[in-house]
């Protein structure tokens, strides 16, 4: 597994194929995405005109705030710092909560989610990449269709990661199982918990509805694609001050808001250290909650940047 945590050459594993999905369960995947993708957007541009002047109020702001925070930390350090590529050992209740709290992104549940990101890193922007932008060609077009590609179109893909393959530690891993197969409930309770919170805070359906809003589909929204920013803008735009071994790249307006995974370039050189944004001004508050629970003692065995590793980038 040691080979699927670190930069990889594509082998002959790039043509070995993957798994096909039944035709079923391929259309009826298309047709959960499309509703995760497309539903969101067109709830606001449904609901904004018709709540205009008292669609947000500062309970809604609270609520999205809170639930993109919880969620998006458990999809960067849970889904990938952790059960991706080992950066840290968990103590087991934070492991299991981890899982949970990523399976409230929507993102799918961790097992696909980490047997995806691993095939991405061995065969990155090579065959074998279920989402690199790369690949279509060069003139405009074509780097319109690899950005749609990698942003959102490989999801429509009936393109399988194997589980089996790529992710054989979690599927051998109890509670993570157990997780992988509540995520349906997990999702359902992502968009539910504001509806009913916003219900509670405000005594009134209408202050249900607009938490439901924005704390549940507008956040849902924004997280999903500044993860799939990551996919599509930090391999194509940026600086490569770590490696050049593949195309992708830090992308610094997104450094925050993705929690610190827009360091992506450095990402690539070393995945499993802990701390992406480690040049100088690099800001990664997903490593600076995973050292919190260093000093509190919850992790341990953390892989933090070593100076051979920062020496080796230039100040790009």
């Amino acid at each position: 597994m040691t080979s699927l945590l670190e930069p990889a050459a594509a082998s002959s594993r790039a043509n070995a194929p993957e798994p096909r999905p039944s035709r079923a369960s391929l259309n009826a995947g298309r047709a959960i995405t499309a509703l995760l993708v497309i539903g969101p957007p067109l709830a606001l541009a449904i609901a904004l005109p018709l709540l205009w002047g008292r669609a947000l109020n500062l309970t809604d702001a609270v609520l999205a705030a809170i639930f993109y925070l919880v969620s998006g930390f458990g999809v960067t350090i849970g889904y990938h710092r952790l059960f991706t590529h080992r950066s840290f050992r968990p103590v087991r209740w934070l492991k299991i909560a981890l899982a949970s709290i990523g399976s409230l992104a929507l993102e799918g549940g961790v097992v696909g989610w980490v047997a995806a990101h691993r095939r991405h890193h061995a065969f990155s922007d090579q065959p074998g990449d279920p989402h690199s932008p790369h690949g279509y060609g060069a003139g405009p077009g074509a780097q319109l269709r690899g950005f749609a590609h990698a942003h959102v179109g490989w999801l429509f893909r009936g393109d399988v990661t194997s589980a089996e393959r790529y992710a054989p530690d979690l599927l051998a891993d109890a509670d993570v199982r157990i997780v992988n197969r509540l995520f349906p409930i997990f999702a359902v309770a992502s968009l539910a918990a504001p509806f009913f919170l916003g219900w509670t805070i405000s005594g009134a359906l209408s202050g249900a509805l607009t938490a439901f809003l924005w704390a549940g589909l507008a956040r849902m929204m924004l997280l999903h694609h500044v993860t799939w920013s990551v996919n599509s803008i930090c391999h194509m735009f940026g600086k490569q001050p770590a490696t050049q071994r593949d195309r992708s790249t830090n992308f610094a307006p997104l450094g925050v808001l993705s929690f610190g995974e827009a360091w992506h370039n450095f990402h690539h050189a070393y995945p499993r250290s802990a701390r992406h944004g480690a040049l100088r001004g690099q800001i990664d508050p997903s490593a600076a909650v995973i050292r919190l629970f260093e000093r509190v003692g919850w992790v341990s065995d953390v892989r933090w940047p070593t100076a051979a590793q920062l020496a080796s980038c230039n100040s790009a």
